[in-house]
């Protein structure tokens, strides 16, 4: 496999190594199925067995190991040895276990929606949002977001009340910088109440922009954006959040050019519904000679949209240079 060779012929051989108890030699040979059970799907049955006991070994690591493999083999045959083994590991006590089944509901969902649906496993998902440990919360949304951007219905999976915005935001704290993706996309799709709730959401979300993940500042963003419409234009709230998200903006000015230009095309929209954040911060969209021309044209067009009788000689200045 790592130079490229087809080895798929040592198959029942491979199999045969699957009872170890040797927990590296058990992530190889998983490895190898999941390369190739897919070319070999008869001979892929022969391990179902292994797996289904896997599922249940003492070792949460086993189990986890187990019910990921078992969600990455992408054969039909397989798919309905699966839906027993992962409905125990979607309520194993084990946390590590609980988060990796909730992925492998998104990955058999890929596979077979109509399966995943007909045995309840969204329902048991949707009960994972509930859970004690952040980081199966956070896995329980990303899962709920995948499928749900799958589904045909448009019907969102995840019922925004204030009882699952709260989880949400307090499993936002700790865990993963991805899991705090998928909360806060999930979060800027609620509509909240009344002006007071959004704003305690704000509050909430705030402390996200002085995070490292590019991804999530922007994120965090996103759901400020959205929840100040909710707020009169002239409050001192208003006027205290725009002045904190200037800084993060012009923070990630300074990352790579990939990272420059997904972060200018999302100040260009941000400028085009509150010029206000950034008015002050022309400077930072200067260009330098060694910007690529896509950072380049991005930083003249929200120059543009910057411009005002305060500082269009600046921006002469440096449209002449």
């Amino acid at each position: 496999m790592t130079v490229g060779k087809d080895v798929s012929a040592l198959f029942p051989d491979v199999v045969n190594c699957m009872q170890t108890d040797n927990l590296e030699l058990k992530k190889l040979v998983y490895l190898y199925l999941m390369n190739y059970a897919k070319s070999q799907p008869d001979m892929a049955i022969m391990a179902v067995n292994t797996f289904v006991k896997d599922c249940e070994d003492p070792n949460p690591l086993i189990r986890a190991l187990a019910v990921r493999t078992m969600g990455c083999i992408r054969v039909d045959k397989i798919t309905e040895y699966l839906c027993e083994p992962l409905r125990k590991c979607l309520k194993d006590e084990d946390p590590y276990v609980r988060k990796t089944a909730a992925v492998c509901v998104a990955k058999l969902h890929d596979i077979n929606p109509s399966l995943v649906e007909d045995q309840g496993f969204l329902d048991q998902l949707k009960d994972l949002l509930s859970d004690s440990n952040p980081m199966v919360v956070a896995n329980a949304v990303a899962a709920l977001s995948e499928i749900n951007e799958a589904s045909s219905s448009g019907l969102p999976l995840i019922e925004m009340n204030a009882q699952t915005i709260n989880k949400l935001l307090t499993a936002l704290n700790e865990c993963t910088e991805w899991g705090q993706v998928f909360i806060l996309d999930s979060l800027s799709n609620y509509n909240p109440k009344d002006e007071r709730e959004a704003q305690s959401i704000c509050e909430r979300v705030t402390p996200r922009l002085a995070h490292a993940n590019a991804a999530v500042v922007l994120s965090a963003v996103k759901v400020l954006m959205k929840f100040m419409e909710m707020m009169p234009a002239d409050s001192d709230f208003v006027t205290t959040l725009t002045k904190k998200l200037a800084p993060p903006l012009v923070t990630l000015l300074s990352s790579e050019p990939e990272v420059q230009y997904v972060a200018l095309r999302n100040i260009n929209l941000i400028v085009q519904k509150r010029p206000d954040i950034l008015k002050h911060e022309m400077k930072v969209f200067f260009v330098k000679y060694n910007d690529p021309i896509y950072v380049k044209l991005e930083k003249l067009d929200i120059m543009i949209r910057l411009a005002s009788q305060a500082n269009i000689a600046q921006v002469l200045a440096e449209l002449k240079e």
